[in-house]
């Protein structure tokens, strides 16, 4: 695998805060924190909220932290860590999304294991640290409005996993404001159990133009994500 550019070694940071808590992670939460605090990609605000979770890795016990980690993240679609189940959902589409991402990567030097599907959020930041600052932000700047739902989402569950969404949005420039989809209309279901057994996104389908895009590069995943931002702008409406 390809080592992390210094510009671009938040990612990594971010990608480590994501994943599933183990005893190596929780170890490494000292050296998380210099990167996060070195790096000065990041406002002083966004890095102070960071800290509650940074301290709960170093101290809760290990059993304790998974537990919670499977219960945000595996519960529901709407809190789901994979990128394209955001875009496509359970589309066919995915699959090919998929094969694209992971030639993407291998073109880019990072190599998959056979447990790993690229559209995880954690393996996508770990790709961008190993490319020029400015190439990673305008790939992570095309999830824009997906980690502003998750953020979100996360957020009205007063997660202490929100402000890491918080910052991969910063560190991408990204201005835009947090989705709202939490709100819904006078009698629909308040609860966040009944908004998740609703909840089904509108899969993402490429028209004709995009038979033009021959094999993958970083361009035909922009196209993908830039899609998935107008479906999602479309239903807002």
């Amino acid at each position: 695998m390809m080592a992390p550019e210094q510009g671009t070694i938040i990612f990594r940071a971010l990608s480590a805060l994501l994943t599933y808590p183990s005893a190596e992670l929780c170890a490494a939460v000292p050296d998380i924190e210099a990167a996060i605090t070195s790096q000065r990609h990041l406002p002083d605000t966004v890095v102070s909220e960071l800290q509650p979770l940074l301290r709960e890795l170093a101290t809760l016990d290990l059993f304790e932290l998974q537990e919670r980690y499977v219960e945000l993240f595996d519960r529901t679609r709407r809190l789901s860590l994979h990128l394209f189940e955001h875009v496509h959902g359970e589309s066919r589409d995915r699959g090919q999304a998929m094969v694209d991402l992971a030639s993407l990567y291998e073109k880019g030097g990072l190599e998959l294991t056979a447990n790993e599907l690229p559209d995880y959020l954690p393996l996508f930041l770990e790709y961008l640290s190993t490319r020029p600052l400015e190439e990673a932000r305008a790939l992570l700047s095309e999830t824009a409005s997906i980690l502003g739902e998750l953020e979100a989402r996360l957020r009205a569950r007063n997660s202490i996993y929100a402000p890491v969404l918080a910052a991969i949005r910063a560190v991408a420039g990204t201005s835009l404001p947090l989705s709202t989809d939490e709100e819904r209309p006078a009698g629909a279901p308040d609860d966040l159990a009944a908004l998740d057994a609703e909840w089904e996104e509108t899969a993402v389908t490429f028209g004709p133009d995009s038979g033009g895009m021959d094999g993958c590069s970083s361009d035909r995943l922009q196209t993908r994500l830039r899609a998935a931002r107008r479906d999602a702008r479309a239903n807002a409406l």
